[in-house]
């Protein structure tokens, strides 16, 4: 398991980018063995995940019993955490950055830990507010989330806003199609109120 330690200089690493600290990168070692320990965050934010999902299907109705959604949540949890690293090793591999491979993914995978912190704040508020109120929240949470994973790229490969973006699609487009299927198959349904 990660130590004490390990989580402060991550967490610090991760806020220090949002910040655009030109020294955050420096947080992160450029080891595969700190990639591969980067992963055990995932452990980290599953219980978080676990109230997020809580939240997102008190208010819909599905045709999949208990075990069903366990099930696809976890296997959909396990690939949008593995996707990305995988279709970008090709990506660094083809552009000749394999040097810096390691700490941008050990990088991106750290930010989910602030990242799902504010989401398990936020998310519920957002559940609880009137409609307009919960959608700008919900927009504003996604936009931080964006624009850390810009200054992130930006600092870590040196490439500029558009570079950036472009990962950031290739990034999330799969992540929100996966988010489709899993609702599509699980017979996800806005919950009517009487």
């Amino acid at each position: 398991m990660l130590s004490a330690a390990e989580i402060a200089r991550g967490l610090k690493g991760a806020l220090a980018f949002l910040w655009r600290d030109p020294v955050a990168q420096t947080y992160f070692d450029n080891t595969t063995e700190a990639c591969l320990r980067s992963f055990r965050v995932m452990v980290l934010v599953a219980p978080l995940q676990v109230i997020l999902l809580l939240v997102r299907y008190s208010g819909v109705t599905t045709v999949a019993d208990e075990m069903e959604i366990f099930v696809v949540e976890t296997l959909s949890y396990i690939v949008e955490w593995l996707l990305f690293p995988v279709v970008f090793h090709e990506i660094a591999r083809r552009q000749g950055w394999l040097d810096r491979y390691a700490r941008y993914i050990g990088a991106l995978n750290w930010i989910n830990l602030p990242g799902m912190i504010l989401a398990v704040v936020f998310v519920p508020l957002a559940h609880l507010a009137p409609t307009a109120i919960g959608d700008l929240v919900s927009i504003g949470l996604q936009g931080l989330f964006f624009y850390w994973f810009l200054v992130t790229t930006r600092q870590v490969l040196g490439g500029g806003w558009l570079f950036s973006a472009m990962l950031l699609i290739v990034s999330w487009v799969p992540l929100a199609f996966i988010s489709f299927l899993v609702a599509r198959y699980l017979g996800v349904a806005a919950a009517v109120v009487p």
